[in-house]
């Protein structure tokens, strides 16, 4: 685990894109691909941005998973964080390999079995 305090957001976020971008580059380099979740809301908008202004690498080999979705909320509510995912990153880096974010209109109990067979043999990279 690597911890990393500061005092300004900015700088905090830009420090953790930076160092989510080498971690992904080093996965894709090893193994050929990587695969990364993300959390969200207004503490992740620095990182998200320093992540996506980043460069070499190839995201048509990253796979997506999102950390948190509210139960019921439709994806074009705005507070909606697959709206939030979508606006903020996929549509800034695409093509993506895959793209997994939780359906909060689905039935809890199916979209968590959808998402635990979709994590199983995967090493996730938590990106927060």
């Amino acid at each position: 685990m690597f911890v990393s305090i500061r005092s300004d957001s900015l700088q905090a976020g830009i420090e953790a894109g930076k160092r989510a971008a080498s971690l992904i580059r080093q996965a894709i380099g090893s193994k050929g691909h990587a695969t990364i979740i993300m959390a969200t809301g207004s503490s992740q908008f620095e990182t998200l941005n320093q992540l996506t202004e980043e460069e070499g690498i190839d995201w048509s080999k990253v796979t997506l998973f999102h950390l948190d979705e509210y139960i019921g909320l439709p994806v074009f509510h705005k507070a909606s964080f697959r709206k939030y995912l979508k606006e903020r990153f996929i549509e800034k880096v695409l093509p993506l390999k895959s793209v997994n974010l939780i359906n909060g209109e689905a039935d809890p109990a199916q979209e968590c079995q959808r998402l635990e067979s979709s994590f199983r043999n995967r090493r996730l990279m938590l990106l927060w």
